[in-house]
């Protein structure tokens, strides 16, 4: 009876080796094959959501040429700095929190020159990630038009409500300044509001078992606001 032949140690090594360097390979291949597709949808996401909190669609039912060109048509986007002055140079788009904290994107939604809604770019920290959004505003600078919070790694189910329309609908038309005209912002409440609570103009109701999530939303969604405030000042002045 012939012997089986004797599979070695270096020849396993080997083997493990060369299935390891060409998964590598494709893998490696495929992420540079595919980085131009992943930014655009990056990129077509965006949009989408700032398209969103302007009230300018509703749903994913757009096709990328559809989207861009909505977008192309209704927004307009600049830069301004913590001072509230504009930034010539620099593109709204490409403005990245980290590298650029003192600079500010703004997008705008207009019609026959005139502008009807701000959008504003917010993130920061809330229970387990940093969760990413947009809030509009609109023309008067104090009403909330829409908000949307885009990337987070929330717990489903409690604080990864943040993300469903139910929740982000409850911000739509409540006001971000107090009768002072100081910014107060829209506060998530821990529990339902009640109908005569104070400051309900204010304030959302919160999510069962997301506290903490409510309270780091709450935390930089004001931080946001405030530093826009010397640009909401400026627009205010020449609206006046």
């Amino acid at each position: 009876m012939a012997s089986k032949p004797r599979i070695t140690k270096s020849y396993t090594l080997g083997f493990a080796a060369a299935v390891t360097l060409v998964c590598s390979i494709l893998l490696a291949s495929a992420a540079t094959l595919l980085k131009d597709r992943q930014d655009l949808n990056i990129q077509l996401d965006i949009k989408y959501n700032i398209l969103s909190v302007l009230g300018l669609v509703e749903s994913h039912d757009l096709n990328p040429d559809q989207l861009l060109a909505l977008y192309d048509k209704n927004v307009n986007s600049f830069v301004v700095d913590l001072k509230g002055k504009l930034v010539k140079d620099r593109k709204a788009e490409t403005i990245n929190p980290k590298d650029d904290p003192d600079l500010l994107p703004v997008f705008t939604r207009e019609a026959d020159g005139k502008v009807l809604a701000y959008c504003l770019p917010t993130q920061g920290k809330a229970l387990w990630s940093t969760v990413k959004g947009y809030i509009a505003l609109e023309n008067d600078l104090n009403t909330v038009k829409g908000i949307t919070f885009y990337s987070h790694g929330e717990t489903p189910g409690l604080g990864g409500e943040i993300e469903k329309p139910w929740f982000t609908d409850n911000f739509k038309g409540k006001t971000i300044l107090d009768a002072q005209g100081e910014i107060v912002s829209v506060q998530i409440v821990k529990g339902k509001i009640r109908d005569d609570a104070k400051n309900i103009e204010h304030s959302v109701d919160g999510i069962s078992g997301a506290t903490l999530t409510g309270k780091g939303i709450n935390h930089f969604l004001k931080a946001t606001l405030e530093k826009y405030e010397p640009y909401f000042e400026t627009v205010r002045g020449v609206q006046s």
